[in-house]
This record gives C-alpha cells, sequence and structure tokens, in this order.
C-alpha cells in the first residue's frame, strides 16, 4: 500500500508505485498519450484517484515555475452578503497590497462541498501559489483541506479560539468591550446587542466583548436583550423592531456591523425614538457608510487595509518558506465617537 503524509501532495512517483508501472506510463496516461494498454490506463486512473493526485500544469510546462497568482476565496453562502461594505472593503485592501508585488489576484466563491473539492483540486493543480480565506463559518473544512493539500493558507478572522491555520484578525472581543464601556460611561443603563450570525466566531467574539462591559459595569445582561442578526441592514431592522417589543426601556445598543447599526437607526427613527437622546447607537466596522447615516455612527474601526497588507505578508512568506509554522495575528481595534453615542 501506498501511503503519503498527511499535508504533502500526491507526486507522480506514488500513483506510479500504486499502480504497479513505470513513471513515464502515468505521464503518458495523465497527457492521454498512446501507447499504453487499456487495463493499464485503468490502472493508473484508479491509482490517480484513490491517491487524489492532480496533475501540476505549471511544473509540466516549465520545472519549477510559479504560477505567480494567489485566490482570495469567500466562503459565504447569501449571495445578498457580497454586496455589504466588508467585502468590497477586504478585496480593495488585499488588491492594494498585491499592486506592489508581481502577483496576480484571483477572486474565487466557494459555497458548497463540491465546489470546495473542485477549487483544492484546481489550486493543488499549480495554478495558484497560495489561499487567502474570508468569511469562514466554524464548520468550514476548506482551510484544512487546503493545509492538507501542502497549499500556504492565511486566514482572515478565524474559525475558533484554538485556530491551527496562519490567521489575521482585529481585536472584537476588545472592541466590542470597548463600545460598551463607553456607552456605560455615557450613563446608559439597558444596552442591547444585535449580533452577527453565531456560526462565525467573530461574531461570537463580539458578543463576548459586550457581556464583559456589563459584567464589569454590575449591569444585567439578560439574553432577550441579545438578537441575532446576518450582517445585513435588513437584519438590523429586524432585530431592532425585535428588541424595542421586549424591552421598550432599551436605552442604548451594540450592532456588530455598521450594516446592521444602519437598519436599527432606521427603526428607531420609525418608532419616534431620538437618537441619540433616547437610545445610543454604536456599529462595527467604520465603514464609508457610518460617515453618512443620519446621525452620523459612532463605531469601532477595525483596521482593514492594514488586515490586508498583513494577510499578503503572511502569505507571501509562506510560500518561500512552506515550511514556517502557522501564525496567529490580532490587531487592535478603535473606537470612533460620533453622533449617534
Amino acid at each position: 500500500m501506498v501511503k503519503r503524509r498527511p499535508g504533502t501532495t500526491p507526486t507522480l512517483e506514488q500513483v506510479a508505485a500504486l499502480a504497479g508501472v513505470g513513471r513515464g506510463t502515468v505521464s503518458r496516461v495523465v497527457n492521454n498519450e498512446a501507447g499504453v494498454r487499456e487495463s493499464t490506463r485503468r490502472a493508473v486512473q484508479q491509482a490517480i484517484a484513490e491517491l487524489g493526485y492532480v496533475p501540476n500544469l505549471a511544473a509540466r510546462s516549465l520545472a519549477g515555475r510559479r504560477a505567480d497568482a494567489v485566490a482570495l476565496v469567500m466562503t459565504e453562502r447569501d449571495w445578498r452578503l457580497f454586496g455589504e461594505p466588508f467585502f468590497s472593503e477586504t478585496v480593495t485592501a488585499v488588491g492594494d497590497a498585491l499592486a506592489e508585488t508581481s502577483v496576480q489576484l484571483l477572486l474565487t466563491l466557494v459555497r458548497t462541498d463540491a465546489e470546495r473539492q473542485r477549487f483544492v483540486e484546481y489550486a493543488r493543480g499549480g495554478r495558484v501559489d497560495g489561499v487567502l480565506l474570508m468569511s469562514v463559518r466554524a464548520e468550514d473544512r476548506l482551510p484544512d483541506m487546503l493545509a492538507d493539500a501542502g497549499l500556504p493558507t492565511v486566514l482572515l478572522g478565524r474559525r475558533s479560539g484554538d485556530e491551527q491555520i496562519t490567521y489575521v484578525d482585529a481585536d472584537n472581543v476588545g472592541g466590542a468591550r470597548e463600545a460598551v464601556a463607553h456607552l456605560v460611561a455615557g450613563g446608559r443603563r439597558a444596552i442591547a446587542a444585535i449580533t452577527g450570525p453565531l456560526d462565525m466566531y467573530v461574531a461570537r467574539c463580539r458578543l463576548r466583548g459586550y457581556r464583559q462591559a456589563l459584567e464589569q459595569a454590575g449591569l444585567p445582561a439578560p439574553a432577550s436583550r441579545t438578537v441575532e442578526g446576518d450582517f445585513t441592514e435588513a437584519s438590523g431592522r429586524r432585530a431592532m423592531a425585535e428588541l424595542l417589543e421586549r424591552h421598550p426601556e432599551v436605552d442604548a445598543v451594540l450592532a456588530a456591523s455598521d450594516t446592521m447599526a444602519s437598519g436599527a437607526l432606521a427603526v428607531l427613527r420609525t418608532a419616534g425614538r431620538r437618537v441619540p437622546e433616547d437610545v445610543a447607537v454604536i456599529g462595527f466596522d467604520d465603514f464609508e457608510l457610518a460617515r453618512h447615516t443620519d446621525p452620523p455612527l459612532t463605531t469601532v474601526r477595525q483596521p482593514l487595509e492594514q488586515i490586508g497588507r498583513t494577510m499578503v505578508r503572511l502569505l507571501l512568506e509562506e510560500m518561500e518558506q512552506p515550511e514556517v509554522a502557522w501564525r496567529h495575528v490580532i490587531l487592535r481595534t478603535q473606537l470612533v465617537v460620533r453622533d449617534s453615542a
């Protein structure tokens, strides 16, 4: 039985050994050349399937040549979210960082298991030299599949607190904690939260910071004052309406994104609640949107440009030194105070 080490890419030699033929025979089958008996061809094809071998097109054209391309992969399942500022600003930040190099950026959407497998085979075939991943949820296996294939990979954010893939993240716990502490310092006592989808670690971290700040202030944090959204404006509207119905006494809300905060502002305006006099609102991200809401939005700035540049730097380093250990980078956030709080 021919085995390969986890994290390594199957080789032509391993296929040949498993099929019981020479390396040249495998090469002729891969290139669909004549002169190979049908039984031998089937044996080689079976070995290729069993080992998960993918021909490296770049190596076949010129040994040792790189693709000079990296893929930025978005794994979000809901197409609506690609219109949110987070995605466009991340793509811009990564693109700007790569513009200073000779490396091309390929933008790819991967949402299903079949698409994951196809992408891994595509990437392992020598078409890209590394992968940047964003919007990865807790159960997503794609980072592990890429690591098993030996592909340099860097995540924006992380799936859990014990992530074992290189990632760059913002201090989401600290940012949310600072935002709620600001609300408490302003005299707010009935503070609610609109979270992101809780199957994403970033949303759970922002919720944790919210709860920590209330605990430190000796204020209650009943579960009914927390409503889950999905980072869209529509979910911010829905969550704010639910909070007002449950707790008319709410005097402040932390929304886990600026777009959800924008939705919350619209609902408060319709309900006749003044911002910030009756209800203070804080968002998270500091997108351009935050400067143009009515009133302008107090928010937690995460340094997306710095995040993008750091992701690119770490990926390029892993491409040069594949044996380097994974690294974790958490960048500071900043509370930006405007009129809404």
